[in-house]
């Protein structure tokens, strides 16, 4: 399976619980962080959660 890195580009302070407990659940603890995580529907459906917040690109 193909792997995603995801890095945190906006703060969640002042967003819902829910998207920060998705960032938590993400591995994301602070602006600039970035995790690999496999390309899965529930990897995805966390980040369609936070889409505003976070960067994600491919990686081979």
């Amino acid at each position: 399976m193909a792997e995603l890195k995801i890095t945190q580009v906006k703060s969640g302070v002042g967003g819902k619980s829910n998207q920060k407990d998705t960032l938590r659940t993400l591995g994301l603890k602070r602006v600039g962080d970035s995790v690999v995580r496999e390309d899965r529907p529930e990897v995805l459906g966390m980040i369609r959660t936070v889409a505003h917040l976070v960067s994600v690109e491919e990686v081979k």
